[in-house]
């Protein structure tokens, strides 16, 4: 909702929303009752009066003239029936009590049946508002009409102090249930109070991870920063042992370097200077493959790369970079399609794989990307001549080439299986003599 800040506190928030609501939930409560209130209390004297006319009647039927008018100026009806009615047969009219004759009479004019609801706005009349029921008959060969009447004033006052204490009652429960909702969303937030103290205890270091009995809702939230916990551990690690091995590697050919230039006896024959510059190869090579490891950025909170995009800009430049083969990818997934791996590892994973089938390639590479069972799937083809079958376990071995002919360091597929390792990925190869050698690559969604 717009008018909600986001940067509120989520108690007012809450607050803010749970309150109005269930005060007008209330209100519109009461306002239903008091409609109910009043059409349950008129059907129900509308039901007194219709069964008080039919036995008005039935007595009138079985009666002769003298007992009809015994009934009608007799006090039994009132007695019994505790309403006032009005009787017309022909020409003779009877009303019971007195005080309603004034406004009884007036109805027996007409000969229609059916309720008729009336008020006097007159503060000294004796009667302020009432319901009638009229019915028209014929009688030994007479019309007659009756009504029926019954005071609604003392009904309405029993209903307005109903109603009042229905509303009393629902102001109770109303405080009842904001008091609730007060108490449930305290009690609810005290897992972020957890959360603090869990963080908290991350940065004394106390603790190394976050261990907090949360909501099901907040596990999520946990889950990802242990994640990323872990993922600033793997790159510590991964630095400290980039340096640990560049440092093991570099030391010892530099100290034979040093020991040739420091020696003046001896004169740097051709030999020596094949020797020298071998050995400053191989220190040129460790530091560049210690140099794009320790580039590695693993699983990132926030970081996400387009497989599809990323693609067609690498095939483009090896297009450039090897013109007498032509590069194809064939993919599903549209442009806008988004992956959570950093931009730079799926560059270096794309990059080496398809240098390596351009480098093997006759005529033709492919790249296939497509998304299954929640994994990305990357399969580079070639149209060379393949492995071996007993040598595909081999591929990716850090400093193997299986052809010294071809250019290279034998670190691209290394590198490739460090970085996938970092996501939970998976590199294998399959080698057909018709088909060359195929790539697969699965690349999981980090923390799923």
């Amino acid at each position: 909702m717009p008018w909600i800040n986001p940067r509120r506190s989520i108690r007012k928030s809450l607050l803010t929303l749970l309150l109005p609501a269930a005060i007008a939930l209330m209100v519109a409560a009461w306002i239903v009752h008091g409609l109910l209130l009043e059409r349950m209390a008129r059907g129900f004297v509308e039901d007194r009066l219709q069964d008080e006319v039919s036995f008005l009647e039935h007595q009138l039927r079985k009666s002769g003239p003298q007992e009809i008018r015994n009934i009608a100026e007799g006090d039994y009806f009132e007695e019994v029936f505790h309403h006032a009615f009005a009787l017309r047969t022909g020409s003779q009219i009877h009303s019971s009590p007195a005080q309603w004759s004034g406004v009884l009479e007036p109805l027996l004019s007409e000969a229609e049946t059916g309720f008729v609801r009336q008020t006097n706005p007159e503060p000294a009349a004796s009667v302020a508002e009432f319901l009638a029921y009229r019915k028209a008959l014929t009688l030994n060969g007479e019309p007659v009409v009756i009504v029926v009447a019954e005071d609604l004033t003392s009904l309405q006052h029993s209903q307005q102090e109903l109603h009042l204490w229905t509303g009393i009652v629902s102001a109770i429960l109303l405080t009842l249930l904001i008091l609730a909702i007060w108490l449930a969303i305290r009690w609810s937030l005290r897992s972020v109070s957890r959360l603090q103290y869990g963080l908290t205890a991350l940065q004394t270091g106390t603790s190394n991870r976050l261990d907090v009995d949360a909501p099901a809702e907040f596990q999520p939230l946990i889950s990802q920063l242990n994640q990323l916990l872990d993922t600033l551990d793997q790159r510590l690690a991964r630095s400290r042992d980039a340096l640990a091995n560049l440092s093991h590697s570099v030391k010892t050919p530099v100290s034979a370097i040093r020991q040739v230039l420091e020696d003046d006896t001896r004169a740097l024959d051709p030999e020596m200077r094949q020797q020298l510059a071998q050995r400053l190869s191989d220190i040129d090579r460790q530091l560049e493959s210690e140099m794009r490891r320790s580039r590695f950025a693993g699983p990132q909170a926030g970081k996400a790369a387009q497989p599809v995009s990323q693609a067609r800009d690498l095939l483009w430049m090896l297009g450039r970079l090897y013109p007498d083969k032509n590069f194809e990818l064939e993919t599903e997934l549209g442009p806008e399609t988004r992956w959570p791996v950093e931009e730079h590892d799926l560059n270096e994973i794309l990059g080496n794989l398809l240098d390596n089938a351009g480098k093997w390639a006759t005529h033709q590479v492919s790249l296939h990307l497509s998304r299954e069972d929640n994994q990305l799937t990357l399969e580079v083809r070639d149209d060379g001549p393949g492995v071996a079958s007993e040598k595909l376990d081999t591929l990716g071995t850090r400093g193997l080439r299986l052809d010294e002919q071809t250019p290279g360091h034998g670190l691209g597929l290394a590198i490739v299986r460090d970085i996938l390792a970092g996501y939970g990925g998976t590199l294998q190869f399959t080698s057909t003599p018709a088909k060359g050698l195929i790539a697969h690559v699965k690349l999981p969604r980090y923390g799923e």
